[in-house]
């Protein structure tokens, strides 16, 4: 009586653990759908995004504005501000991890607008500080001439030497 008491719960235990695995390979297979319509909406999110700034900014008046950090390792940006036109058109705070960023070589997109071609002054300031707690700032101006077409410009911030650069891509 006690052996088939014993094989009786053995069954019931290798059923329940038989509907365990089924359900698991289930949540699995649902897992993995959900990743894939992840994937699909980050993909058509992204797409959207780029339809939508050919859009907004056509290629024949975009204009668009780069943030880049060349010098020691031991300055932070902690602000930049930009004036297009005599008109302040971006201001940015600066986090830790966009800080690393910059000092890996990374380039932010601080503006992007629809600039007629011409000719149009910029101005930029910035504010830091180096790993010694100096403050630095300074200010510079540039004429972007803007033709027909994208126009890209580098701001090029030399942070401990109080110097920003432009290029033009």
């Amino acid at each position: 009586m006690c052996r088939i008491l014993q094989l009786t719960v053995f069954a019931l235990l290798a059923t329940v653990g038989l509907a365990q695995d089924i359900d698991r390979n289930d949540i699995r297979g649902l897992d993995e759908q959900i990743q894939d319509v992840k994937k699909d909406v980050i993909d058509l999110t992204s797409e959207l995004s780029r339809l939508e700034e050919k859009l907004l900014f056509p290629s024949s008046t975009q204009a668009s504005f780069f943030v880049s950090l060349e010098g020691p390792d031991g300055f932070d940006l902690e602000s930049v501000e930009v004036k297009l036109n005599g008109e302040v058109v971006a201001h940015h705070l600066y986090t830790f991890r966009e800080i690393e960023a910059l000092h890996k070589g990374g380039v932010q997109r601080i503006y992007t607008a629809n600039v007629q071609a011409g000719n149009h002054p910029l101005e930029v300031s910035y504010i830091g500080r180096s790993g010694s707690g100096r403050d630095y700032r300074a200010t510079a101006s540039y004429a972007v001439h803007k033709e027909v077409g994208p126009k890209f410009v580098e701001i090029k911030i030399a942070g401990t030497e109080s110097k920003i650069d432009f290029k033009d891509w």
